[in-house]
């Protein structure tokens, strides 16, 4: 977690109940639980670590919101995820920090970003595949 801001301050959609259970990583080695806060907050806990995490879509593209409970300064990382047809594969990516710098701060900036680069393929970083558990 990287930014001082969130991508939008609030919600932009409801807790989608195929998200919520606990996932691993293809190679096994991640664990990933989420759960539901309320009607637009998850709860996530990744490798030992508690994040806040809610929609903040923008340009049609699934984006989230993810605070870090854990840590002091609670700073925020900016995901996209897909969640396969049948509900068994979440594949999630970081936004690129070269794309959408961290020293902004100013949602209505990183929006702007984000539209502008929504198809850039060097928006996002590296991908993370988790299959569903339960």
């Amino acid at each position: 977690c990287q930014y001082d801001i969130p991508i939008t301050s609030r919600p932009t959609r409801k807790v989608q109940e195929q998200l919520l259970g606990d996932w691993t990583s293809a190679d096994g080695k991640e664990n990933l639980k989420l759960r539901r806060l309320d009607d637009s907050i998850y709860i996530v806990y990744y490798d030992g670590d508690l994040f806040r995490a809610y929609h903040s879509d923008i340009a049609e593209m699934p984006l989230t919101t993810v605070q870090d409970l854990n840590s002091n300064d609670r700073k925020y990382a900016y995901v996209i995820w897909k969640l396969s047809a049948d509900g068994k594969n979440l594949r999630l990516r970081n936004i690129n920090d070269k794309v959408v710098p961290k020293e902004i701060k100013d949602s209505a900036a990183v929006v702007a970003l984000l539209t502008k680069n929504a198809g850039n393929p060097e928006l996002f970083g590296e991908e993370i595949e988790f299959r569903k558990e339960k």
